[in-house]
């Protein structure tokens, strides 16, 4: 039985809000229950004090907080995979993801791990990002995005420090974990101007990633799949291969966000067209700037003048970027 001083402290941390002391307290009495043979009772106090932590560290990340260590942004994404245009394939396999973790537990009883390590390969603005919120959004999940610029560090040893925190957080609480611009972490060994310390990182990443056996999702992505090391590859559950959306997937993004706006008979395939080549985020600046034109300007009615001019704009924006890389 918890001595007086113990309940006391208990009381304390509750309220003044320390659930660290609270959680501390609580595995001090189990610890105490363990030793006078209360065996049983001693268990069912650390699996709660344990899951009190959990859930006190999800319930702050629906605030859209980074955490205490800094090396993730946390949020609760709504986004689900019909908001995306995907390709076919790229969707089945998404898909697929999805039904293997929420049944996880049904597979690991029989020996079978679910489909939870992914890298998501292709060019910028094809739906990367937005795949890692809805997955989250699809299975409740927590979305941690990893904070590369606070990850990677000079200091030798560092780097490798700070992503063994992100996986212990992986093994601890349950979400997705996004890396986007892996290939900052994993580039290959063998590059002509790789350094000891890169290779290191590396070799730390591959065995934490090999290791793992948590029930997150860890989500990786690269606009630059010839970079990775070859290593990495064979690390990841599934590869997913994202595209510059076709005209007919360009013309669904057109209709999904402009129909309410424009004319009935609108030629959407003929602009889809005209935007051929252009990214998914691409066609969604189109479409917002061609919605904002209308709210802010003086004219009522959807003028098919304003949607030629964004993606006129938008191209020549793609042009610039690609010539500056």
């Amino acid at each position: 039985m918890a001595s007086s001083a113990q309940l006391k402290a208990l009381f304390h941390a509750h309220i003044s809000g320390d659930s660290e002391r609270f959680r501390s307290v609580a595995l001090q009495v189990a610890a105490h229950e363990a030793k006078i043979g209360h065996v049983k009772l001693a268990a069912e106090l650390r699996e709660l004090a344990n899951k009190a932590k959990q859930e006190q560290q999800i319930v702050s990340i629906s605030k859209g907080q980074r955490d205490s260590s800094g090396l993730l942004n946390i949020s609760s994404p709504s986004t689900k995979l019909n908001d995306l245009i995907l390709a076919d394939d790229a969707r089945a396999q998404l898909d697929r993801v999805i039904k293997e973790v929420s049944h996880i537990n049904h597979l690991r009883s029989h020996g079978l791990n679910a489909r939870r390590k992914l890298l998501l390969v292709g060019p910028p603005g094809t739906g990367k990002t937005y795949t890692a919120a809805a997955l989250a959004g699809e299975l409740g999940y927590p979305l941690f995005e990893v904070r590369l610029d606070a990850v990677i560090t000079k200091f030798m040893g560092e780097t490798s420090l700070k992503l063994r925190q992100i996986f212990d957080s992986i093994e601890s609480v349950r979400g997705v974990y996004f890396f986007d611009e892996f290939d900052a972490l994993g580039a290959d060994r063998a590059s002509g101007n790789d350094v000891g310390e890169a290779r290191r990182v590396l070799n730390s990443l591959l065995t934490m990633i090999e290791q793992d056996t948590s029930t997150s999702l860890i989500i990786c992505a690269t606009n630059y799949s010839e970079l990775l090391d070859r290593a990495l590859f064979r690390r990841f559950d599934d590869v997913i291969n994202y595209q510059l959306p076709s005209v007919s997937s360009i013309e669904k993004l057109l209709v999904r966000r402009l129909k309410p706006y424009a004319p009935t008979r609108l030629a959407w395939q003929a602009y889809a067209k005209k935007a051929c080549g252009l990214s998914a985020a691409d066609v969604k600046v189109i479409a917002d700037d061609v919605v904002k034109e209308m709210l802010i300007s003086d004219v009522p009615k959807f003028r098919a003048t304003w949607l030629d001019r964004a993606i006129k704009e938008r191209i020549q924006v793609s042009r610039s970027e690609r010539q500056g890389r």
